[in-house]
């Protein structure tokens, strides 16, 4: 029986009740926000072979107010798989199912108040469910009112996170990813940082801070769920050779040593052929011995086989060491050798050598070398010299564009690469270089290669963004990475393309000035960006955590903590505080303001005398004073103990934007109005009009009597009441 216009008006009514239903946590987000839009094919693939018939509410009010539907029962079904897909591919404790079951009860109860839909037969999965395909038991839920959202506290939750105001991350259902709020989408621009800003990177004197409890399971979860890289694309892969180069390039990895005649390949060899690496591109065994055996044996059929082998090695062991180590820095300085060796214009060996360890820059950040002039050399701008612009390059498997992130070798550490971001892609018009491609790299700065004082503390993978442009070859590319922004980092993750669980993630809170040796706050992010993106709404969208989670603070690299050893420049250690706290407006201004003397032990010193200055107070109040200063003064003179809250209470509180602490007042403010300036009374501004037009009448009289008058210039109590009736007329 086809749907008469009082169900098709009721089934309307039932849907928008749905999708007008929100959470009843402090930060409110919307119950149906994961489920109006259908998730990505492509990169949720494994859904789509799961759930047999996926349903999204966007769709299914599309085709009510299409009169696609010819059966009122038949827009109940596809409304329910919404929620009992959503029920089977989830975590039963996680946030998503919470709300798929509290949106499922409450379908059901609005469905009933409505006596012209016809009720369906049974409240049990549909035929056509993931359940009853895969022959799953249900615990069919209560039909009564929709109970309240779970607590935000509790949820726990498999994948993805929802870009509209729902502020959970959750596994994918029919949710809205590309059809989501695109106020969540926005790349951070000016005033962002104002109602999400953390404390920035010049925290003083302090022992390390962990994580809030809770906060790594928080990551781990949404981590959890996130897309997985697909693996290197068929681009960018070396040119056809000899099958008996194959063989001699692994013998230079292999046997290549270093100054001292350290053999650098026992940081590939000792990684076992079967590690559990997590978050790699592929699953088979792999080693050097293993790749070295088939080029011998010439059972590679192309250079792309062998290539491609090579590449996942290196990336196998980029997971497997720890980042900044030694054997990490050996990993990277091979690769760096390797894609020397496998490029049209491969160095002269062996033996090979460098004084660069491979890279083509001849110093990296804050190198006592830096400075140099030519095309090796960092500069403070963009040269656009000899270059033709492209859109897209690809290497080894990579696709590199404008405004991605990456890993560029560093020439004088290995160990730690120089994170960057790219401003052009291009190819070279050199004679020289001719038709050779490369990207030019804004370079941002490791905290071990900034000066600092001693008691500054960093967050955790913190980078800083300088004022250096790099111009590399494609070969110095180690890896694609990401930076994130304070306001987007501790809000979530970047979503794909932008960023895979595994790849080197860093977050930046300040610009460094290595020339002053100064940090300065960004306040505006997006003119750290290249310009072409910076009204780019879809730039870097990311995947929200369930609340705001803070990355833990660290000491300075080169103070010397229990067990470890300091690390060593190009950066120091400086006294004083050269934090500069900056405003920086839309049109480029500044306003700069020192940042505060660092917080040490006290000392005594002496206070010139000042005069005195009696504020204005309020009226006299019986009120006991509970402020601080009244109840340190009642101390006076004895020691003041003071406890900390408990990580895990203080979680609950709001926190000082600056310091991170728990907001904390003594006494409520006070409520008094504040008395208003004194003005003129109507009466007297009257008569001033009347004066002033009487002047003007006078000063216009006849020729003659105009000739006898002396011109003399305004008084300035006259210029003044002449402004002042301006002020007052507009």
């Amino acid at each position: 029986m086809p749907i008469t216009s009082a169900q098709k008006a009721a089934i309307e009514e039932v849907i928008t009740r749905i999708t007008s239903m929100h959470s009843s946590e402090r930060r409110k987000y919307q119950l149906a926000g994961m489920f109006l839009e259908l998730v990505d094919r492509k990169d949720w693939s494994e859904y789509y072979e799961i759930i047999p018939e996926p349903r999204c509410l966007n769709h299914i009010r599309s085709g009510v107010e299409k009169n696609r539907y010819k059966d009122a029962l038949d827009v109940y079904t596809d409304l329910s798989l919404v929620f009992w897909n959503a029920l089977f591919y989830n975590e039963p404790d996680s946030t998503i199912a919470k709300d798929a079951a509290t949106l499922k009860a409450t379908l059901e109860s609005e469905w009933k108040k409505r006596p012209v839909l016809p009720l369906p037969r049974s409240f049990s999965p549909p035929p056509s469910s993931a359940q009853k395909v895969h022959k799953m038991a249900v615990d069919s839920p209560p039909s009564n009112p929709a109970p309240p959202a779970p607590t935000r506290a509790e949820a726990t939750r498999k994948a993805v996170a929802s870009e509209t105001h729902k502020s959970p991350p959750a596994p994918p259902t029919p949710a809205a990813i590309e059809g989501l709020d695109s106020s969540e989408m926005e790349v951070d621009v000016e005033g962002m940082q104002d109602d999400m800003d953390v404390q920035g990177g010049d925290s003083e004197a302090g022992p390390d801070t962990g994580r809030n409890p809770g906060d790594d399971e928080i990551i781990r979860q949404l981590e959890k769920g996130l897309p997985k890289w697909p693996g290197a694309s068929d681009k960018g892969w070396m040119h056809e050779v000899s099958p008996d180069r194959y063989s001699e390039v692994v013998h230079a990895i292999k046997t290549y040593k270093d100054v001292i005649g350290n053999r650098l390949a026992l940081a590939l060899e000792n990684i076992p052929d079967d590690a559990a690496v997590e978050n790699l591109s592929y699953t088979a065994p792999l080693s050097l011995k293993l790749i070295e055996s088939r080029a011998r044996h010439k059972n590679y059929a192309s250079s792309k086989e062998f290539d491609m082998d090579m590449t996942k090695l290196f990336e196998k062991a980029r997971r497997w060491h720890e980042p900044t180590s030694e054997p990490y820095g050996r990993t990277l300085l091979l690769q760096r050798l390797y894609h020397a060796l496998t490029s049209a214009k491969p160095p002269p060996g062996p033996p090979y050598s460098s004084t660069s360890n491979f890279a083509f820059m001849a110093a990296g950040p804050s190198s006592s070398k830096s400075g140099g002039e030519g095309a090796n050399f960092s500069s403070l701008r963009m040269l656009a010299k000899a270059k033709t612009a492209v859109d897209e390059l690809h290497y080894k498997g990579w696709s590199v564009k404008l405004g991605d992130w990456v890993h560029i070798s560093n020439p004088d550490d290995p160990a730690r690469p120089i994170p960057g971001q790219v401003f052009k892609c291009w190819t070279s018009t050199d004679p020289a270089r001719l038709g050779e491609p490369g990207i030019t790299v804004a370079w941002y700065f490791r905290p071990e290669q900034t000066f600092h004082p001693a008691s500054r503390t960093f967050f955790e993978n913190e980078v800083f963004k300088s004022s250096h442009f790099g111009d590399h070859p494609l070969e110095d590319i180690i890896e694609r990475i990401a930076v994130q922004f304070t306001a987007r980092h501790i809000r979530g993750r970047p979503r794909s393309p932008h960023w895979y669980p595994g790849w080197p993630l860093y977050v930046c809170d300040s610009r460094y000035h290595d020339q002053e040796r100064t940090f300065v706050r960004i306040k505006n992010w997006n003119s750290c960006i290249p310009e072409i993106l910076r009204k780019n709404a879809d730039y870097m969208p990311i995947y929200e955590f369930e609340r705001v989670v803070y990355p833990p603070r660290i000491s300075s690299p080169f103070v010397v903590k229990s067990g470890k050893s300091a690390v060593k420049g190009p950066g120091g250690i400086i006294d004083g505080n050269n934090t500069v706290e900056a405003d920086v407006s839309t049109l480029g201004r500044k306003r700069t303001r020192r940042g505060g003397q660092e917080i040490g032990t006290p000392t005594q010193r002496a206070s010139p005398a000042l005069p005195a200055y009696d504020p204005a107070t309020g009226p006299s109040s019986s009120r006991p004073d509970r402020t601080i200063t009244s109840a340190i003064g009642s101390i006076a003179g004895h020691q003041v103990q003071s406890e900390e809250l408990p990580p895990e209470t203080a979680r609950y509180f709001d926190r000082d934007p600056e310091t991170n602490e728990v907001l904390w007042f003594a006494a409520p403010p006070l409520d008094i109005a504040i008395p208003p300036a004194p003005k003129h009374s109507m009466e007297y501004l009257h008569f001033l009009a009347k004066r002033k037009k009487a002047l003007a009448d006078e000063n216009s009289a006849t020729p003659s009597k105009a000739k006898r008058t002396k011109t003399v210039p305004p008084t300035v109590t006259e210029t003044m009441r002449e402004v002042y009736m301006d002020v007052m007329r507009s």
